[in-house]
C-alpha cells in the first residue's frame, strides 16, 4: 500500500534579537566574534525586546524554569516528522521490535532542548512509516544506553548532516561530552546553526514519495529552489551528480541544480557567516540556555574556568526577573536549567578560590529547585554553613510549591543528612520515619544517618556496624568511607582491617582520593608519621578540598611536636570547612602547646560559638581557665567533659586525662577527698597511669599521710621509673618521715624519764611540757602549709 506524505510541518524556531558585538564598533561579521557574549546582555536583550518582535519568539527554549525533561528519552519530540501510515507490517514491526501499532519511544526523538512548539500534537495520534532519519536516531539512542559512544557520534554526525536539526546537534554534542572529547563539543555549540531547520531532513527524501522540488532546502529557507533530484537507487547519471552538489555545494555545471550554501571556515578554524545570512543563524548557545550550559561544562572539563564562568556570568541574570525565584514552580516536573547553572557557577567559584561567592550560588541553586541534590551535598559535605545556619535553611526550602506530591520525602531526607550536634530529638523522629513511612531502612543514605549520629556521640563500635552494612550495600558510597575509616582508626582491634580495606580500596579505585586517604591513616594509626604524612599530602593535591585528609595531615605534624607546621595544615582545613568546629578546635590545642594564650582563646571560643556539646572542646576550654587560675571554672569544665562523654563507647582511657585535669582542679581547690576520688577513677580505667600514681601521692603528702604517699610515689616510679618530679618528693616524702620517727623516738624516751617527776607535780617540768607541745603544734602547722605550696 503506498505511502502518503504527511503535511508540511516544518522545525520553525523563532528568531532572537539580534546581538552587537562586544566590541560595539561594527557590525558583527562572524557567529565567533560573540565567544565571550555576556549571557547577562544576553538576558537583558531577551527580555527588553519589543512586545511585538517577543510575541513571535518562542521563549520557552530561554525559559529558566524549564528543565531538559522534554528532551528525555521516554518523550519524543514531534519534529522533524516522518512520514506515517496506518499500520505497520508484521515484518516490519518483527524487525523493529515494535509490537501492535505502537512506535519505537526513541525513534524520533531529537531531543528538544529548542523546546518547539506542541502545534503537532494531534498528529502524535497517527501511526509512523520511518525514515532513514527515525531509525538513524533509534540507532543513535540505543547507541548511547549500550554506551557505544563512538556508534553514538558516527551516527549523530550523519543524522546532523542532514537536518541541521539544532536538537540533533544538542544530542551529538552530549555524545561528544560523555566521551570527554569536550573542545569538539563546545565547537559544535558556538558554530551557526539556522534558525528554521529544513521542514524534511534530506535523509527522509531516500525514503518519501513527495516530489524533490517540494521540499525545502538543508540550512536556509531561501534554499528551498535549489534542492537535489531524487536520487537514483544505482547511483549513476546526474542523480548521483546532484547528491555530490547537494553536499559539496553548488555545481559549476551549467543547468546542474544549486547545492546548499556552505559556510566558508575563516581563520583559527572560526567559521564566518556572510553579512546576508546574518539573521537566518544564530549559535546553540545564544538560542537555547540548555547548550548554553552543556557549552560551560565543556570549558569546565577543559580547565579553562574563567571562559567557562564568561558563558554562564558570574551572577545569576534571571535573579529578580517575572520567570525566576523559588516561588515559580518548575514548568515541567523536572529540574530548572537555572538552578543548574547556579550550582556550575558555584563550581566555578570554588575553583577560583571563592568560597564566599561558591557557597551563595549553591543556595540559590537549592532555593530556586530543591530537586538540586548537588547543590545539597555541596553545602552539607563541605560544612560550608554553621550549624544553626545549615538548619534554618533547608527547613525554610520551598518544599511544597516546588514539589507538592512529594514535598515531605524531600524535606526528610535532607534534613537526615544535616549535622548532629544540634536537634537530636527531630533527627531521631526524621530517621524513624524514613524508616516506618517509606521503607528506607536499607538505603544507604539513611543509614549513614544513623552511623554520623553514632559518630557525633563517640559511639564508635555501633557506627563501624552500622558504616560495615552501608559498604556491604554499596562498595564505595563517599560520604560513609571517611567515617568508615575513623572508627578503624579509633578501634584499635580495627586497624589490621584497616591495613587490609586500605589495600583493597588502592587496588579497586587508585585514582581516588580516598583510597590514598585511607592508606595516610593506617600508617597514622601505627604510629609513623612522615610515611602517613607522604600519603595524606597525595590525598589533599588529588581532592585539595577534602578536608578530613588536611586534619590528618595536620595531626602528623601534631605528633610530632611541630605544632607550627600543625597549625598552617589545620588552618587550611578551617578554611575549608568553615562550618565546622573541629578544626577550630585543634588550632586552639597547638596553640595551648605554643602557650600562646591569647589565640587559643580565640580559636576556641570561636569553636565553641559553632558546637558546644563536643567534650573534647570543653576539656580544652577547661585547660583554658585552668592556666588562667580560675580552677572552679575550670572544675566545671572538666566535669561537663566527663558528663558529656558518658554516652561514648571508645575506649574508658581515652578520657583518663580529663579526669586527671579534674582532680588537679580539686587539688588546686584544697578538696583533697574529691581530688582522691577521681584519681582512684583514673585507676580504674588504667591501674598503671604513673601520672595518676603519683598526683595521687602528692594528695596524701598533702593530707599528712606519708606511708601512703610512699607507696603510690613507688607504684608511680615502677612505670616511669626516670620522673624526676615523683623521685624529688619521693625524697621528701622519706626525708620527712625519717625525722619524724625519729623525734617521736626520743619525745618517747623522755616521756618515759620524767614520767616520775611528771606524777610528782613537779610544777616547772609541766610548764616547759606545755610549751614544747605548743611548739610542735606550729612547726607541723608550718610544714604542712609548706607541703601544700
Amino acid at each position: 500500500m503506498p505511502s502518503t506524505p504527511p503535511p508540511s510541518n516544518p522545525f520553525s524556531l523563532p528568531p532572537i534579537p539580534s546581538l552587537p558585538s562586544p566590541s560595539g564598533s561594527r557590525p558583527r561579521a562572524s557567529i565567533g566574534s560573540t565567544f565571550s557574549f555576556n549571557p547577562s546582555q544576553f538576558m537583558d536583550s531577551y527580555y527588553d525586546a519589543n512586545a511585538s518582535t517577543f510575541s513571535q519568539r518562542m521563549p520557552s527554549a530561554l525559559d529558566p524554569n524549564r528543565s531538559i525533561l522534554a528532551s528525555s528519552p521516554a518523550r519524543s519530540s514531534p519534529n522533524p516528522n516522518p512520514k506515517r501510515k496506518n499500520k505497520l507490517s508484521t515484518g516490519r514491526q518483527t524487525k523493529l521490535g515494535l509490537g501492535g501499532g505502537s512506535r519505537h519511544p526513541l525513534a524520533n526523538d531529537t531531543t528538544d532542548v529548542f523546546h518547539d512548539s506542541e502545534d503537532d500534537a494531534d498528529d502524535e495520534e497517527e501511526s509512523y512509516e520511518w525514515g532513514t532519519v527515525d531509525r538513524m536516531r533509534l540507532w543513535r539512542h540505543d547507541a548511547l544506553m549500550q554506551h557505544l559512544y563512538d556508534t553514538a557520534a558516527f551516527w549523530g554526525d550523519k543524522i546532523l548532516s542532514w537536518t541541521s536539526d539544532p536538537n540533533d546537534a544538542f544530542w551529538l554534542a552530549q555524545t561528544y561530552f560523555m566521551t570527554h572529547q569536550y573542545a569538539r563539543a563546545h565547537r559544535l555549540l558556538t558554530r551557526p546553526f539556522p534558525i528554521s531547520p529544513p521542514k524534511k531532513p534530506f535523509g527522509d527524501a531516500l525514503t518519501s514519495s513527495k516530489p524533490q522540488a517540494t521540499q525545502t532546502g538543508l540550512l536556509f529557507p531561501n534554499a528551498a529552489t535549489s534542492t537535489p533530484a531524487q536520487p537514483d537507487v544505482n547511483g549513476k547519471g546526474k542523480s548521483r551528480e546532484s547528491i555530490a552538489n547537494f553536499l559539496l555545494g553548488p555545481s559549476a555545471g551549467e543547468g546542474q541544480p544549486a547545492g546548499v550554501p556552505r559556510l566558508p571556515v575563516g581563520t583559527a578554524g572560526l567559521v564566518e557567516v556572510p553579512e546576508p545570512l546574518l539573521d537566518n543563524t544564530s549559535r546553540l548557545v545564544d538560542m537555547s540556555l540548555a547548550c548554553r550550559y552543556l557549552a560551560a561544562q565543556c570549558m569546565v572539563r577543559s580547565g579553562k574556568w574563567p571562559e567557562a564562568m564568561e558563558l554562564i556570568g558570574e551572577a545569576n541574570p534571571f535573579r529578580g526577573s517575572a520567570k525566576s525565584g523559588p516561588a515559580i514552580a518548575n514548568t515541567d516536573g523536572g529540574i530548572k536549567i537555572e538552578a543548574s547553572m547556579c550550582y556550575l557557577r558555584g563550581l566555578l567559584m570554588l575553583k577560583l578560590n571563592r568560597a564566599d561567592q561558591a557557597k551563595t550560588c549553591f543556595m540559590e541553586a537549592l532555593a530556586l529547585d530543591v530537586k538540586c541534590a548537588d547543590a545539597f551535598s555541596q553545602l552539607v559535605n563541605a560544612e560550608m554553613l554553621i550549624p544553626d545556619e545549615e538548619w534554618d535553611f533547608i527547613q525554610g526550602l520551598s518544599y511544597s510549591t516546588q514539589t507538592p506530591d512529594d514535598a515531605e520525602f524531600v524535606q526528610l531526607i535532607y534534613t537526615s543528612r544535616l549535622r548532629k550536634d544540634k536537634h537530636r530529638v527531630e533527627h531521631a523522629l526524621t530517621r524513624a520515619r524514613l524508616v516506618d513511612d517509606f521503607g528506607l531502612g536499607d538505603n544507604p543514605d539513611v543509614l549513614f544517618s544513623f552511623a554520623d549520629a553514632l559518630y557525633t556521640d563517640f559511639r564508635w563500635a555501633e557506627c563501624y556496624a552500622v558504616t560495615s552494612r552501608i559498604i556491604g550495600l554499596t562498595a564505595m558510597h563517599v560520604p560513609t568511607i571517611p567515617l568508615h575509616i575513623a572508627c578503624m582508626y579509633h578501634l584499635n582491634h580495627l586497624h589490621s582491617k584497616l591495613f587490609l580495606l586500605a589495600h583493597e580500596m588502592v587496588d579497586r579505585e587508585p585514582e581516588n582520593a580516598l583510597s590514598w586517604y585511607a592508606v595516610g591513616v593506617w600508617y597514622l594509626s601505627s604510629g609513623k608519621w612522615s610515611q602517613a604524612r607522604s600519603y595524606l599530602s597525595k590525598t589533599t593535591l588529588m581532592d585539595p578540598r577534602f578536608a578530613p585528609a588536611w586534619a590528618a595531615f595536620g595531626h602528623t605534624f601534631a605528633m610530632e611536636a611541630e605544632h607550627d607546621h600543625a597549625v598552617t595544615a589545620y588552618s587550611t582545613c578551617a578554611r575549608i570547612f568553615v562550618g565546622s568546629h573541629l578544626p577550630l578546635l585543634f588550632i586552639g590545642m597547638e596553640q595551648i602547646m605554643l602557650s600562646n594564650f591569647r589565640l587559643a582563646d580565640e580559636a576556641l571560643g570561636a569553636a565553641s560559638a559553632l558546637c558546644e556539646s563536643d567534650p573534647l572542646l570543653c576539656n580544652e576550654r577547661g585547660v583554658m581557665a585552668f592556666n588562667h587560675g580560675d580552677y572552679q571554672k575550670a572544675a566545671n569544665l572538666f566535669q561537663e567533659a566527663i558528663d558529656r562523654a558518658q554516652v561514648t563507647q571508645s575506649s574508658q582511657q581515652t578520657w583518663a586525662i580529663t579526669y586527671m585535669n579534674l582532680g588537679t582542679c580539686f587539688r588546686k581547690l584544697k578538696k583533697l577527698d574529691e581530688a582522691v576520688k577521681v584519681y582512684n577513677k583514673v585507676l580504674e580505667y588504667d591501674p598503671r597511669h604513673s601520672t595518676a600514681l603519683g598526683f595521687l601521692g602528692m594528695v596524701y603528702h598533702m593530707k599528712g599521710e606519708l606511708d601512703p604517699a610512699i607507696v603510690k610515689y613507688h607504684e608511680a616510679l615502677s612505670v616511669d621509673p626516670i620522673n624526676n618530679n615523683i623521685l624529688e618528693l619521693l625524697n621528701t616524702a622519706l626525708e620527712t618521715s625519717g625525722s619524724r620517727a625519729g623525734l617521736e623516738i626520743r619525745y618517747a624516751q623522755i616521756r618515759a624519764g620524767l614520767h616520775g617527776k611528771w606524777e610528782r607535780g613537779d610544777p616547772q617540768y609541766r610548764s616547759r611540757m606545755a610549751a614544747a607541745a605548743a611548739a610542735e603544734r606550729d612547726r607541723r602547722a608550718r610544714g604542712g602549709d609548706a607541703m601544700q605550696e
